[in-house]
C-alpha cells in the first residue's frame, strides 16, 4: 500500500475511533407534560443575548477558551460564535459551560459533522429520536445553534431526572447509566482542559 493511502486508512480508523466513544442516549417515551415543556424550551427562538455578567468577563473567558480550542476550530470568527453560543445554551440550560465544553471534547472531539455508530449526530451527539419525540422534524441537528441547544436542554433534563446527580445524568446522556468511564472522561476533561474559576466537580467513582 503507498504511503498516501496508509495514511488515509490511519485517518479514517483515527475518525472510527473517535465516534465509537460517544455513546447514545435511550429512547424513553415522555409524558405529554415533560414533552411539551422540553418542546418549548427547543422552539424558543428569543434572540441570543450575553450570558455573560459584564463585558470584562466575556472578554477574559472568550480569551482563555479561544486560546484552548484554537487548534480545533482553527477560524477564529467561528470559534468565537460557537464559543458564545456554548456559554449562552450552557448557561441557559443551568450548566457550566465548561462541562459543556468538556462534554463535547469526549462525545465529538469538536467535530461538527460526527456520527456515531448509533447515529448521534453533531457536537454534542445527538440522537436523531430526540426531533421526533419533541415535535420538531425539521430541525437540522448538525446546525451549531440546535446541536447546542438540543445537547444542552437533554443534559438537563436528565439531570432532573436524577435529581442532580451528575455522575448519573451523563451516563443518561452516554446511554451508560451506571458505568464509571464516560461520566469520568467527561469529568477529566472539564477540568483538565476547559477549568474556569470555581468549579463544583464530583468526584469520580
Amino acid at each position: 500500500m503507498c504511503l498516501s493511502g496508509r495514511l488515509l486508512l490511519l485517518c479514517l480508523l483515527a475518525a472510527w475511533a473517535a465516534a465509537a466513544q460517544a455513546g447514545a442516549q435511550k429512547y424513553e417515551p415522555l409524558a405529554a407534560s415533560v414533552q411539551a415543556a422540553l418542546s418549548r424550551i427547543i422552539a424558543d427562538q428569543k434572540p441570543p443575548q450575553s450570558s455573560f455578567k459584564d463585558p470584562l468577563d466575556a472578554v477574559n473567558w472568550l480569551d482563555a477558551m479561544s486560546e484552548r480550542l484554537a487548534k480545533r476550530l482553527p477560524e477564529r470568527d467561528y470559534r468565537l460564535d460557537f464559543l458564545r453560543s456554548v456559554h449562552y445554551e450552557a448557561t441557559r440550560a443551568g450548566l457550566d459551560p465548561q462541562l459543556v465544553l468538556g462534554l463535547i471534547q469526549v462525545e465529538s472531539g469538536f467535530r461538527k459533522y460526527a456520527v456515531s455508530g448509533a447515529g448521534a449526530r453533531g457536537y454534542m451527539q445527538v440522537m436523531p429520536f430526540w426531533i421526533g419525540l419533541i415535535g420538531r422534524p425539521d430541525d437540522n441537528l448538525f446546525e451549531m445553534r440546535t446541536n447546542l441547544r438540543y445537547g444542552c436542554t437533554i443534559l438537563r433534563h436528565y439531570l432532573d431526572i436524577e435529581n442532580g446527580d451528575l455522575f448519573r445524568a451523563l451516563g443518561r446522556y452516554n446511554g451508560s447509566l451506571g458505568q464509571a468511564e464516560y461520566p469520568n472522561m467527561v469529568r477529566g476533561a472539564w477540568e483538565k482542559n476547559w477549568g474556569w474559576g470555581p468549579q463544583v466537580i464530583e468526584p469520580a467513582r
